[in-house]
């Protein structure tokens, strides 16, 4: 009986131990059911990617990527200065651009050289949110397999708080316009150092450094701190200066004296206006200065093409035909310039020859230029010094000088030769009937033959021929003599005596024929004439005057 006793006295002492165990097990086992319910969701979906949050039920809404309406952001969350406490996502949006957009309004005051001031308001910068994935973030906060951890985050937050970035920039492009054409205006011009020749003297000029905004240095500090500048009540920003130092020394310019490479060519047969653009196109070139490792190109420096800018039309080479265009003759320049730089041993980086060949230079000394076919003609000043280009004109003749400083062998002289490889003549004539011009008219463009052709460096030391070497290889087309033949007339035996003429395929019987019809017109005008000379003269009377007459 005594033992019965005993067990009942043990049985209940531990059900007193066990009960509170129990209960409080019960107890969080429904605070976890209470917290996933309340966290319960499909699918979340941002701008920016898709969060599946615990609790989702079945695939089938997690493939629908729905938006939560009510899920909302735990207390203590803020984006830059917005609290977002207690919003949807969605409100969390329109919260943070609201505030963003409320502070672009507000103006700031650059600071560009000179300490000129330039006022702009921040959405005039074309201003964008460009972290808005931080929203994804605050979603995330509820994301984990581990719902107590979610739960001592959700609690840390409340007490500590949390605050998410919010990174305003503006368009690129937008501020580096800004600063361009808005700040920039208030640079102080640097003055390169320069070189000029007046009467056969040098004349150095001196430079002067300038001071400028950085553009590429200011537009980085504005879209990347620019908004937070001004929401720590910052509204007044100096831009980065830069000191802007001349190209080259006065010191160094003086050295410039030695005649390293000269050549001159003769327009005497060309027209006025192909004189003209010879002209234009030299005086355009005179005054170049080029550092060390600088490059020159003859179509940047002469173009454009253009009444404007001085140019004539006149013949130039197009597709093995002479046409009329405006700059005819510029090529003479260019070629007459490749000389020159040749002699002075600098590096030629682009050369083109003719289409056909041309009488100012030896075959394979030209360097045409064509504007349509992308010719140009380039050099490098590879010496250690800068150089001088001097060009001018004088009696129908065009001189280039090439002057630097002298590093060459006192005994080393350069000659080239031109050596014609292959010749192709011209196989016929060609002869165009154009109605556009009268019986008569006869215009001839002479046959160019066709080369094979190439230049040769030879290089002599004290006198003795030391190196030879290929400097270009060049093909020259060849092109048919070519006749074009006017054939309108008001007499259409005349068009007939010509058209004849042009089947023969011969440009001398069309000359011929156009000159027996010339001829035949001026016996007939003569002759008109003189029948209307020798008409008797026939004077009408009229009735009053008739009356008049006394009897």
């Amino acid at each position: 009986m005594k033992k019965n006793n005993r067990r009942q006295r043990r049985r209940k002492r531990k059900e007193k131990v066990w009960l509170p165990v129990v209960l409080l097990a019960v107890a969080g086992v429904a605070a976890v059911f209470w917290y996933s319910a309340s966290t319960r969701a499909v699918a979340v979906q941002t701008d920016h990617k898709a969060y599946y949050l615990e609790g989702v039920s079945t695939e089938d809404d997690m493939d629908k990527e729905t938006v939560i309406k009510d899920v909302v952001v735990c207390p203590g969350v803020h984006v830059g200065a917005v609290d977002i406490s207690g919003m949807t996502i969605e409100q969390a949006a329109e919260a943070v651009e609201a505030y963003y957009k409320q502070v672009c309004e507000q103006e700031v005051t650059l600071v560009a050289a000179q300490g000129k001031t330039v006022s702009v308001r921040l959405s005039d910068l074309a201003p964008y949110w460009e972290n808005r994935e931080v929203l994804d973030d605050v979603l995330g906060l509820t994301d984990g397999s581990d719902v107590i951890d979610r739960y001592m985050m959700k609690k840390d937050i409340e007490q500590n708080g949390m605050e998410l970035p919010l990174q305003i920039s503006f368009d690129k492009e937008v501020v580096f316009n800004f600063l361009k054409n808005q700040c920039s205006i208030y640079d102080i011009p640097l003055e390169n150092a320069s070189l000029s020749r007046v009467d056969g003297q040098f004349i150095v000029h001196e430079g002067q450094a300038g001071e400028g905004v950085n553009v590429s240095e200011a537009a980085g500090m504005i879209q990347g701190g620019l908004f937070d500048d001004v929401v720590a009540g910052n509204t007044q920003i100096e831009l980065p200066l830069e000191e802007l130092y001349p190209t080259g020394q006065a010191e160094e310019l003086a050295q410039v004296k030695d005649l390293l490479g000269t050549f001159t060519t003769s327009f005497s047969s060309s027209g006025a206006s192909r004189s003209a653009n010879v002209t234009n196109g030299c005086n355009l070139i005179n005054g170049t200065l080029l550092y060390p490792g600088e490059e020159f190109s003859a179509y940047n420096t002469i173009k454009p093409f253009t009444e404007e800018n001085g140019y004539r039309l006149a013949g130039s080479y197009l597709n093995g035909k002479v046409v009329e265009s405006l700059g005819g003759g510029i090529c003479q320049v260019s070629s007459t310039l490749y000389n020159a730089v040749l002699r002075a041993e600098l590096q030629v980086t682009e050369r083109h020859n003719h289409s056909m060949v041309v009488t100012y230079v030896d075959k394979s000394a030209d360097a045409a230029i064509a504007e349509s076919a992308g010719k140009d003609f380039r050099f490098v000043n590879n010496t250690e010094h800068p150089i001088y280009i001097e060009g001018y004109t004088h009696d129908k003749k065009i001189t280039f000088n090439v002057y630097g400083v002298e590093t060459r062998d006192p005994g080393r002289r350069v000659e080239f030769e031109s050596e014609v490889l292959a010749e192709n003549p011209p196989k016929n004539e060609s002869i165009i009937a154009d109605g556009g011009q009268v019986v008569g008219y006869v215009s001839v463009t002479s046959a160019h033959i066709g080369y094979q052709a190439r230049l040769i460096k030879v290089v002599y030391q004290d006198g003795r021929e030391i190196e030879r070497s290929v400097v270009n290889e060049s093909k020259y087309n060849p092109s048919p003599r070519t006749a074009v033949v006017g054939i309108a007339a008001s007499d259409p035996n005349y068009t007939a005596m010509m058209q004849q003429a042009i089947a023969t395929g011969s440009i001398d019987q069309c000359k011929q024929t156009a000159a027996a019809i010339q001829a035949h017109q001026a016996e007939q005008a003569a002759l008109a004439a003189q029948m209307a000379a020798e008409a008797p003269q026939v004077t009408e009377v009229t009735a009053a005057q008739s009356d008049s007459v006394a009897p």
